[in-house]
């Protein structure tokens, strides 16, 4: 294939190493998926996951739009949620061209992919969320990403294609390995004995919290409560908070929660 030197594999899965797992929300088109996957090897990246794809997994035309990256496709998943594909992951970036108004960290593609690269060799996995091809991201799937990532473009024209988006973030990341243009490993002293919550944990956290505001009426104005419960996960999500500081958190809900039921 034109462009491609095979027997310098092993060096590109080198520089791989660490590298972020895409994932694609609800993609509407197959050709879409396998142009990712091409852009995806372009820059070194392999780890693909699908959300609910419109047209079903897996896609004759997603395999021919990919010219010849059946390797990525190959080892794509599927998932049936946001929540489900992320779960493993502690950092996540959501790749948005919007203004979304929460309170949530901004970065362009070269702080970006330092901060991916710093959190790769720090052993953290980590993720780039992308929404359908029409709308974007959502604002429920915004609020689980610990950051949020925008490509400064036109601002009359910054419509991108789904595999251009990636390809942009993609090369940010990969660039950033092959000129050594990686940031500090963590700004964060880490406890032997913890680690960064992973999103399944978080998530764990705020579902929880979320059942017992249900419960004691916080979040009884059904009009407001999506952004109330948007708002508390960007709280938390901002927190950085460690496995060990989920279970504590946790462990206070429960204990207030009992000790209220105990009064009454």
């Amino acid at each position: 294939m034109s462009g491609t030197d095979r027997s310098r594999a092993d060096a590109a899965d080198a520089l791989a190493r660490g590298a972020p797992a895409v994932v694609l929300v609800a993609p509407q088109l197959g050709e879409n998926i396998g142009m990712v996957a091409r852009a995806m090897l372009n820059c070194g990246l392999t780890d693909l996951r699908l959300v609910r794809p419109r047209e079903g997994w897996p896609n004759d035309k997603a395999v021919a739009a990919a010219s010849g990256a059946d390797r990525v496709l190959d080892a794509a998943r599927l998932y049936g949620s946001t929540e489900a594909a992320i779960a493993d992951l502690t950092y996540v970036l959501a790749t948005t061209a919007r203004p979304r108004y929460m309170t949530k960290e901004v970065l362009g593609p070269p702080a970006a992919a330092a901060a991916l690269r710093a959190r790769a060799a720090a052993g953290e996995p980590c993720g780039l969320l992308f929404g359908p091809e029409a709308m974007g991201l959502d604002n429920d799937d915004v609020a689980l990403a610990s950051a949020v990532l925008t490509v400064p473009l036109n601002p009359g024209f910054s419509s991108l294609n789904l595999g251009m988006a990636v390809l942009l973030t993609g090369y940010a990341w990969y660039a950033a390995g092959a000129a050594g243009d990686v940031a500090a490993a963590a700004d964060l002293i880490m406890p032997e004995q913890t680690r960064p919550a992973n999103q399944g944990e978080l998530l764990g956290l705020y579902q929880h919290l979320e059942a017992e505001l249900d419960s004691c009426g916080f979040l009884r104005n059904l009009q407001s409560r999506p952004s109330m419960v948007r708002n508390l996960r960007n709280l938390f999500g901002r927190a950085r908070l460690t496995e060990q500081e989920v279970r504590t958190l946790r462990g206070v809900i429960t204990c207030l929660v009992e000790g209220r039921r105990k009064r009454s």
